[in-house]
């Protein structure tokens, strides 16, 4: 950091805004003065000559660190219908342009534009030709803008082929900037798909500018080909690939842990995934097989590389057997159990808008099968977790738009709403 204090300045840390999220600051005794680090940037805020935040205290003063706005209590959620009609829907983002607007898409093939509360009459990309979608959990499964979209006019997209395989594929806008040229697809990966089930689908570009793969363990039950433990297999798997190198079709980051595409592995089917738009770190919601749901994370700052334990755990169990071996696995920071109609976790994102400050730096994820919405938060040196939220939604997906506001998507109704808190303005 730059250099600044006072030879007897005291360092102390806390949690100074409530996000959960521990950070640096400087207490200076002689004038009772702080200067803190609200949005863990490296940088003081509010910081003038004569220092920074209102001045208090005494001199005698002495630091002490805690959670200064005491967010021991969870916010109470609510839901706000904004759009309704689609048919399956499976995955909510935004493109990132300046434009508000957001992309749904449909599993049958299709990606709609809500902009300005209104569902765009002209279909953005139909790709039901060549998307096979007979099982549940095949489709089109997402999409993905890049980092500079507006100047760059391409985006990327995950759906199952009418085999029965992963497809991942690059497209272009046409003339109109609200229509894609479906005729323009370029396949940068596709993988075999030995069953119809544990696809995966979640594409997103992460903060570093490379796209992440989600891809699951091939399907059936128990990972009968153990692909989630083997690195010469790229099931089970987040993959990370520059496809922007000018490389066709993509090129492999030199910093990639395996030297391959591999980023991460032992995943059952990783459905949904997001990076925390404030500190980069990634949450993944891992869909369990008969027991157990988990939320797994990985920070910003990690090299990758982390096995997440499928097959040889289940969330925190072992799994098929009472004894296992978890040397070097990376176990979930939250799990619950299919307790109460529970079965299928959808993974959401952190909350980081500006028009609901107790729901800041928590994680939302949802349960497909019960339509429960939890929240995840740091505590201290640890996680907790909480129900937010009950309701009769079958979560497909959880979206968020260019403000850092949250949407969840009902696949059975094909309605989408925003995630509100009661009693805000």
């Amino acid at each position: 950091l730059p250099q600044f204090g006072a030879p007897t300045d005291l360092p102390v840390t806390g949690d100074w805004t409530g996000s959960g999220m521990t950070r640096i600051g400087v207490f200076r005794p002689q004038t009772g003065q702080w200067f803190l680090d609200l949005d863990g940037d490296g940088a003081w805020d509010g910081c003038g000559v004569d220092g920074c935040l209102p001045q208090f205290g005494a001199t005698a003063d002495r630091p002490i660190a805690g959670d200064w706005s005491f967010a021991t209590t969870w916010p109470q959620l609510s839901l706000v219908r904004i759009a309704s009609g689609f048919v399956e829907p499976v995955h909510l983002t935004h493109a990132g342009d300046g434009s508000g607007r957001l992309f749904v898409v449909e599993r049958s093939g299709r990606i709609w534009i809500i902009r300005n509360g209104a569902v765009l009459p002209v279909v953005f990309l139909d790709l039901t030709p060549m998307v096979g979608a007979v099982g549940g959990e095949q489709g089109l499964l997402s999409v993905a803008f890049p980092p500079g979209f507006a100047g760059k006019g391409y985006f990327c997209v995950d759906y199952t082929d009418l085999a029965g395989n992963t497809v991942v594929a690059r497209y272009r806008l046409g003339a109109d900037p609200d229509i894609a040229d479906a005729g323009s697809g370029e396949t940068l990966l596709a993988v075999l798909q030995p069953f119809a089930n544990h696809n995966g689908g979640q594409l997103a570009f992460g903060p570093d500018g490379f796209l992440y793969v989600a891809l699951g363990d091939g399907g059936s039950a128990g990972d009968p080909f153990d692909n989630a433990q083997n690195l010469g297999s790229l099931l089970g798997k987040i993959l990370r690939l520059d496809v922007e190198a000018g490389i066709a079709p993509y090129a492999i980051p030199p910093d990639n842990p395996f030297g391959n595409e591999i980023w991460a592995l032992g995943l059952r089917n990783p459905w949904r995934f997001s990076f925390d738009r404030s500190t980069g770190d990634l949450y993944l919601g891992d869909v369990g097989q008969a027991a157990v749901e988990e939320v797994d994370f990985q920070p910003a700052a990690g090299p990758g590389g982390q096995n997440y334990g499928w097959n040889i755990m289940e969330g925190s169990t072992c799994f098929g057997t009472t004894a296992c071996d978890r040397t070097g696995l990376t176990l979930p920071v939250f799990e619950y159990g299919h307790a109460g109609g529970d079965c299928s976790v959808t993974g959401g994102f952190v909350f980081r808008g500006q028009a609901f400050p107790s729901l800041q730096g928590i994680y939302l994820l949802g349960d497909f099968c019960s339509g429960r919405i939890r929240g995840v938060r740091r505590a201290g040196a640890g996680w907790e977790g909480t129900l937010l939220l009950d309701t009769t939604l079958s979560i497909s997906t959880f979206g968020e738009d260019e403000a850092g506001n949250l949407y969840v998507a009902d696949f059975g109704t094909g309605d989408i709403y925003q995630i509100v808190v009661l009693g805000s303005p």
